[in-house]
């Protein structure tokens, strides 16, 4: 099944607002009609294709005379023209597609990706590297002066091999999350990765963007999963990984994680992976404030017992409460919302036992107070959610957005105050200010994640108004001393302030490493770094 072309996921899954959310988007944020329906995909006006047959024939040759597997309809085109930002599906709604692929190519082999590699190189064709399509920050739409392929990696769809003893599994990148799952569990095992894109996005994009899945605190990141990584480069093959750890040199395995296919094409990742839990376990804990579940969380981080998942709404996310569509603003009247933590845990029943019984007497200890299983067990249901959420609020008309950063523990109240203060600045509309939301989504010993969400009126033009709270939002991240993005990778949008935050010399060390893997500056230009 493809994803919708102008939304997120399952179209059977898009349901409408109800009335009373409609009413309190007017209400409150001012959120009117939009004046137009989304045009229909058939009516998206495509021009004809540029790709030249000198270079149609290198292509279907570099996949085996697969004719159908070197595509230019106007359908094909179109499912691959950016990502699923607000800003991506505004202007495909309005059928915007100037960032179209001339052609997307689907190989079934690490060498046909070498070979699609070395036929672009022939022909002057750019190339961006396409999974789930769920790029967040621009990591579809290439900066370019010429035509650029789409490199669908959907047939890289195999488990490689999976060694019991050492407990890895060898992937291919174009496996969806759900599959890779699935085939792992016929074996009895778990990657433990679910981040909320986690239905459509793939292995191969999560060792690219670095992702982060939902329950990080017990599982850890994708990159600290990754033992083993094949990259396809336009100058050859580079294989990481030949043992778990090793002090034989600057680990290259860190060099093409994160690497948002500037440097190469991933074709397999090697992870480690789990007994699947037999116990999975979630409940809600409430604080007064935002400031105290913080300082609870940051408690579990660094003594533990840590959980497996750990998050912290603000009060104002715990109020509206965003995840339940037919409940938001249900709590509204309450005066006593305070914040909601979820806290999760998965494992043996000996093992989850005792980190919850440890990790409730530091929750009480920190103020909390316990809000039972339900809350817990109403996140796990609706934890994938949020974006069909974000279509029904485009669909009724108000802009709806998420932003995310990370600092140490010591910067994150500085850092939640001052992008909270932008946020409602920039997207207030005629007087009225915006709803800013937050939680936090990741814990570690030395710091933690603040993703916001923001919902406003979208204003005479919803994409330029995003654009400038965007903007002052990533300013105000480097000035209180957060990272540019904690897991929804750098893209066109955050490249600039990437470049600010890696510095010259740093931005230059990986120029020379994009020289030496990709020379004709052909893989994914301007994402990551600025094109030459």
């Amino acid at each position: 099944m493809d994803m919708l072309w102008n939304g997120w996921g399952d179209p059977a899954r898009a349901t409408p607002l109800p009335d009373t959310v409609t009413g309190l988007l007017r209400d409150l944020l001012g959120v009117t009609p939009r004046a137009a329906a989304p045009l229909p995909l058939e009516d998206v006006d495509v021009p004809e294709s540029p790709l030249d047959e000198a270079a149609r024939r290198a292509l279907e040759a570099a996949v085996g005379e697969r004719a159908d597997d070197v595509r230019t309809d106007a359908e094909s085109r179109i499912r691959h023209t950016r990502g699923k930002s607000t800003p991506d599906l505004l202007r495909m709604r309005t059928g915007d597609v100037t960032d179209t692929p001339a052609v997307v190519v689907l190989p079934d082999s690490h060498d046909e990706v070498l070979a699609v590699l070395a036929a672009c190189a022939g022909h002057g064709l750019s190339v961006v590297p396409f999974g789930g399509g769920t790029s967040v920050v621009g990591g579809l739409a290439p900066q370019r002066d010429g035509v650029f392929a789409a490199l669908d990696l959907r047939r890289l769809n195999r488990l490689l091999d999976l060694d019991e003893v050492s407990r890895t599994a060898t992937l291919q990148p174009g496996l969806r999350a759900p599959r890779a799952e699935a085939l792992l569990a016929e074996h009895g095992y778990t990657l433990g990765h679910f981040p909320q894109s986690y239905e459509w996005a793939t292995i191969g994009g999560f060792a690219a963007t670095r992702s982060s899945g939902q329950a990080s605190a017990g599982y850890g990141r994708f990159d600290e999963m990754v033992l083993g990584l094949t990259l396809a480069t336009p100058e050859g093959t580079l294989d990481t990984g030949r043992a778990p750890r090793s002090a034989a040199g600057p680990d290259l395995r860190q060099l093409v994680l994160g690497s948002e296919g500037a440097f190469g094409v991933i074709t397999s990742v090697t992870v480690r992976v789990r007994p699947v839990p037999r116990v999975r376990h979630y409940e809600g804990w409430r604080f007064a404030s935002f400031e105290q579940g913080t300082a609870a969380l940051r408690r579990l981080a660094q003594d533990g017992p840590r959980p497996t998942v750990l998050r912290l709404s603000d009060e104002t996310e715990t109020l509206i409460g965003l995840a339940q569509p037919e409940a938001i603003g249900a709590s509204l009247q309450k005066q006593d919302a305070g914040c909601l933590a979820v806290v999760g845990f998965e494992g043996t029943e000996e093992d989850t036992a005792h980190r919850r019984e440890g990790a409730a007497a530091v929750l009480r200890e920190s103020g909390g107070t316990f809000a039972g299983e339900d809350a817990g067990q109403r996140w796990a249901h609706g934890r994938y959610s949020a974006p069909y959420l974000r279509d029904s609020l485009l669909d009724a008309g108000a802009l709806a957005e998420t932003l995310e950063t990370a600092a140490y523990w010591s910067r994150l109240p500085a850092l939640y105050a001052a992008v909270r203060e932008v946020l409602t600045g920039t997207l207030t509309e005629s007087g009225t200010p915006p709803l800013v939301m937050c939680h936090i989504s990741h814990v570690y010993e030395n710091g933690a994640s603040l993703y916001f969400t923001v919902v406003s009126a979208q204003g005479e033009d919803a994409v330029a108004h995003w654009t400038r709270a965007k903007h002052a939002a990533n300013e105000a991240i480097l000035a209180a001393g957060g990272t540019i993005t904690h897991h929804h990778a750098v893209g066109t949008d955050h490249r600039d302030w990437y470049v600010r935050e890696a510095g010259p010399l740093g931005v230059e060390a990986l120029r020379a490493v994009k020289r030496s893997l990709d020379p004709a500056g052909l893989l994914s230009p301007g994402v990551l770094l600025p094109a030459d």
